[in-house]
């Protein structure tokens, strides 16, 4: 077919270093775009097209899939997802770490709305207006995102519509066929797979036998099982073990271990066990990966420190549990020696590695940004325990932090294995706007250009096109996106064009609200959302659903 006859494209990126995916070494070449796909690569001189952009120096890419995030609890505030899209990520895995927001059983809906509204910023809630799977991704495609989106179910989420909830028991046999019918309904409307979150509430009371059973379900639709795995730090090792078990007796297609991490100084190297551990399971034929991001702190609920027991009954007995001074004394006690098997941060990194992310009211908004060992100074607190106890409380739980826990040897380690790809573990927030309080970990902005500008072009751990490809045709293999994650004829025209001179993440700890520089294009489905480094209103993203024809029922 010669040239002339493609006349009439969308759009022409010309001149562009084309970088496709797969890890093969760069390529000069035109890209022509037309209903959403790409249909030249080569050198289209002689045509015509709507719209053109030279892309001289620039390096074109496929647009980054974010195997882990958590983009649904920002959907309900802003389907821009500012911050994501300025990374140049085009597709964003939802409902990771156990948390969706479906399926919703009403008779719990308002333990479920205290659960999923932990992260809401100060003032808002998310307005529930669905209850099955199916009804909540239809409410997705109607209300429009920037981005793509590949839905996760959560066993978190199922656990309070189906099964004990936060009660420390193993569901019972009702309740464990309740939760596969949750499943089977999340599968059959396209959910790819199943997460959890194995150190969170209710989560953690689930023993390895419950998990598999549901696992089972999942297993029947081709689908994966995600987990942010049941410890990161003394017990990294024996929850990589527990993962990979998961995935061998339930049957699933593959497990993703989120945001591997090695937490915790006097673990630091245990990373080497750890990749050893995916490397034999992949080698007698599981599909066992891995993601991250490349920095040393981590992000979670300031409730997540206090022992599981405390955590028994949801977020109402918690509180009061935190105003009760015998309760206290013993979270005191099982904080200062432990718990076996509990991850235990206070104890392990001390109140000075756990900073305040974000607050809700004015009374604590001043301590955004430092650790609880500045904060119980300033406070002229007694201890820690005491500034841990008052901020919980007046904050009525909902208090975010960083955990400074990771050292860079694991996260070069992490970063350059081969079963390795690249997540945010954030949401699309942005610098104004309901999204734009408190503090965020800087991955929220920084993720993938820090990797491209700090590790690639500045100390070269990882060649541009290996880095790429973990973060675009590797997760799209493992996800079973096959119309995306490549730069070649025929696919989806989801695409990165960036400076690769000039590509670097600019969000702080301190002042993390701040875009990257060095990204200039991003196209989603054929449809410029940043043009020339800023995003526009378009929202051409689209809800992915897993192929569900060859279900077995």
């Amino acid at each position: 077919m010669g040239e002339n006859t493609l006349d009439g494209f969308d759009l022409i990126i010309k001149n562009g270093r084309v970088i496709d995916g797969a890890g093969n070494p760069w390529y000069r070449a035109d890209v022509g775009i037309k209903d959403g796909k790409i249909v030249k690569i080569g050198c289209l001189v002689n045509t015509t097209a709507f719209k053109e952009i030279d892309a001289s120096g620039m390096v074109l890419a496929p647009g980054f899939i974010d195997i882990h995030s958590h983009s649904d609890f920002a959907l309900p505030f802003d389907p821009r997802l500012e911050s994501t899209i300025r990374q140049g990520i085009t597709t964003a895995v939802i409902g990771n770490c156990g948390d969706s927001l479906a399926p919703i059983n009403e008779e719990k809906l308002d333990m479920f709305e205290k659960l999923a509204n932990m992260f809401s910023p100060a003032g808002e809630r998310i307005d529930f207006t669905w209850q099955t799977f199916e009804e909540y991704l239809s409410d997705l495609v109607e209300k429009r995102c920037s981005t793509n989106i590949v839905p996760l179910v959560g066993f978190g989420t199922i656990r309070v519509a189906g099964g004990p909830g936060f009660e420390d028991r193993a569901p019972t046999a009702e309740e464990l066929e309740q939760m596969k019918t949750y499943i089977n309904e999340a599968m059959q409307s396209g959910a790819f797979g199943m997460s959890t979150g194995l150190i969170y509430s209710p989560q953690v009371y689930a023993k390895t036998e419950e998990i598999i059973e549901l696992a089972k379900v999942v297993a029947k639709y081709g689908g994966l099982y995600f987990s942010h795995i049941r410890g990161e730090g003394a017990t990294v090792v024996k929850a990589v073990k527990e993962l990979i078990e998961i995935v061998e007796k339930s049957g699933c297609r593959g497990g993703q271990i989120a945001h591997h991490k090695v937490s915790g100084p006097p673990y630091w190297g245990v990373s080497k066990e750890t990749l050893r551990l995916i490397e034999e399971a992949n080698t007698r034929g599981l599909n066992i990966n891995c993601d991250q991001y490349p920095y040393n702190r981590g992000m979670t609920s300031l409730i997540t420190v206090l022992p599981p027991w405390v955590h028994i009954g949801g977020i109402e007995e918690i509180l009061k549990r935190l105003k009760d001074p015998e309760d206290q004394d013993r979270i005191r006690k099982d904080i200062s020696e432990g718990i076996e098997g509990w991850e235990n941060w206070l104890k392990d990194l001390g109140g000075d590695r756990i900073f305040i992310a974000t607050v809700k009211t004015d009374t604590w908004k001043s301590v955004e940004g430092k650790n609880l060992a500045e904060i119980t100074t300033l406070k002229d607190k007694t201890d820690v325990f005491n500034t841990l106890f008052d901020l919980l409380v007046d904050e009525k739980g909902e208090v975010s932090i960083l955990i400074e826990s990771m050292g860079e040897d694991d996260i070069r380690r992490i970063m350059t294995g081969r079963y390795t790809m690249v997540g945010t573990d954030g949401w699309g927030v942005s610098p104004t706007g309901p999204l734009g309080h408190g503090k965020p970990h800087p991955r929220f902005y920084g993720t993938y250009p820090r990797i491209l500008g700090k590790y690639v072009r500045e100390e070269g751990l990882l060649s541009i096109e290996n880095a790429i490809r973990k973060m675009t045709s590797f997760p799209a293999q493992k996800l079973g996106l096959f119309d995306r994650g490549l730069l070649c004829e025929r696919m989806c025209a989801d695409i990165v064009v960036f400076d690769p001179t000039k590509v670097k993440d600019n969000a702080t700890y301190q002042n993390p609200h701040q875009f990257p520089t060095g990204i200039y294009y991003v196209c989603v489905n054929g449809e410029i959302v940043v043009e020339n480094g800023q995003q526009t209103v378009k929202l051409p993203g689209r809800i992915l659903r897993r192929n569900v024809s060859s279900a077995s029922m």
